[in-house]
């Protein structure tokens, strides 16, 4: 998106400019979100409001009337018809210079390091091949990385054939039989899209589905009636968690006493949702993501209609059975997997299962990231992990923090690495109003920099 942004920047540069695009999957634009060729795992947001431009939010939708011949229900469209729209406008962008001057070259290879030259003006991108890139600016998009493992009592589980734990990982679930049993640990949007994947591929088996509060995603409803925004006369300087929940609760409320649901008033918040966390003191959004981040994942990052109804008939003829609690401790058997579950101060039950599908969310504290272009970065002071391990350090414009709190003038970051500053930074309407940001600073200092050279 951040490429495309820059194509798409108004005014020309008095002089050409290169833009690396490192990429090491078969394909540029989809990324891991869209690449799965599998027409059940749906979109958990409405087509009219995925348009990769804020300025034009018709664009996905007339581009799937053009060139897709997909009925989408309900406007929830396939992940995977949304990865052949970023694939073309990425293709596009490669194909030939943009008139204001960038010029886009693809490098199918992986980053191995990034290292900041002793001026601070430039670094030096290592690719795997050897290949060295002197960029004036890096920009890390590095999106998710897998989940962490989800106990660490004992590891033997990490090896086991069939401990699944990133179920994205290139054929990860293949050795599941019809009939083999498999224990879920987790039961938000990633358990949906394994469930439904199971259920197309024909599986039989029993499944159960462990999580701490035994919430699934809700389901989206929708309404014409809209609901007055009043972040600006009540929520504007809560500093509270309590402040917040509160009007938030009172405004459900009186929709409801007026025939509005409960998922309009939240829809009302979203713009202001990132002002919302950042006017919170730090003690406060650890407040948050103590007591409040598993029931806002389930209200908030909701299921497509016809995904809900798969998963309660898949729930209500006992196929899939929720357990409450945590996970302690995995133990493999021969074929089997034994996983401690545990509920508060009630004694641990023991669960056996075929498979165990890790299904946590991706890993966000870039404290414990292994990937080595991070753990350079790390080192080096030039990246920092925030205090509550949601993503990197950053100031306003994206621009990573280093070990003394400056801004860097070379690297920058967008995507689910701004959680610490905007909370949600994962879906596509917030990414795309970040690319278009961080286009634009981008662009604005490529020219204050070659006016100062001049």
């Amino acid at each position: 998106m951040l490429a495309v942004q820059l194509a798409r920047l108004s005014g020309d540069l008095p002089y050409a400019c290169d833009v690396h695009l490192v990429e090491p999957r078969p394909v540029p634009g989809p990324g891991l979100a869209y690449t799965a060729r599998r027409p059940e795992y749906l979109l958990n947001v409405r087509s009219q409001f995925l348009s990769a431009f804020p300025d034009q939010p018709d664009h996905f939708q007339n581009w799937l009337r053009l060139t897709s011949s997909e009925i989408c229900q309900q406007s929830f469209c396939s992940r995977q018809s949304y990865g052949r729209y970023m694939q073309q406008l990425v293709s596009q962008v490669l194909e030939w210079p943009s008139l204001n001057g960038f010029r886009f070259t693809w490098h199918n290879q992986t980053a191995r390091s990034v290292v900041v030259q002793p001026d601070s003006k430039a670094a030096t991108v290592q690719l795997s091949d050897g290949t060295e890139l002197l960029s004036e600016y890096v920009v890390l998009a590095l999106g998710n990385f897998p989940p962490p493992p989800p106990t660490t009592r004992s590891t033997e589980y990490l090896a086991h054939a069939n401990f699944h734990g990133n179920p994205w990982a290139q054929g990860a679930l293949r050795n599941i039989d019809t009939h083999d049993s498999v224990l879920l640990i987790g039961t938000g949007l990633t358990a949906i899209d394994v469930l439904l994947g199971l259920r197309a591929d024909g599986h039989q088996g029993t499944v159960t589905a462990v999580s701490g509060h035994g919430r699934w995603p809700a389901a989206h409803e929708f309404q014409q009636t809209s609901y007055p925004d009043f972040y600006a006369s009540e929520l504007a300087g809560a500093d509270t968690v309590l402040a917040v929940l509160q009007t938030v609760r009172r405004h459900v409320r009186i929709a409801k006493v007026q025939g509005i649901n409960w998922r309009t008033v939240l829809d009302t918040l979203r713009p202001h949702l990132g002002r919302i966390w950042a006017g919170w003191p730090l003690p406060e959004q650890a407040r948050f993501l103590r007591h409040l981040a598993g029931i806002w994942s389930v209200v908030r990052h909701r299921s497509p209609p016809q995904n809900a109804s798969i998963i309660s008939e898949m729930l209500q003829s006992g196929q899939v059975q929720s357990e409450v609690g945590r996970v302690r401790d995995i133990v493999p058997m021969t074929k089997n997997l034994r996983v401690t579950v545990q509920k508060g101060q009630e004694p641990p039950r023991q669960l056996i299962a075929r498979h165990v599908i890790a299904c946590t969310g991706p890993l966000l504290d870039y404290s414990r990231i292994q990937e080595p272009l991070v753990v350079g970065l790390r080192t080096s002071g030039n990246l920092q992990p925030d205090e509550l391990h949601l993503g990197i350090q950053t100031d306003a414009y994206g621009a990573l923090l280093n070990a003394q709190g400056q801004a860097s003038e070379v690297l920058f970051t967008l995507g689910p690495s701004r959680r610490p500053a905007f909370f949600e930074s994962t879906a596509v309407p917030e990414l795309r109003e970040q690319a278009v940001e961080l286009a634009r600073e981008l662009g604005r200092r490529l020219l204050e920099n070659r006016a100062t050279t001049n």
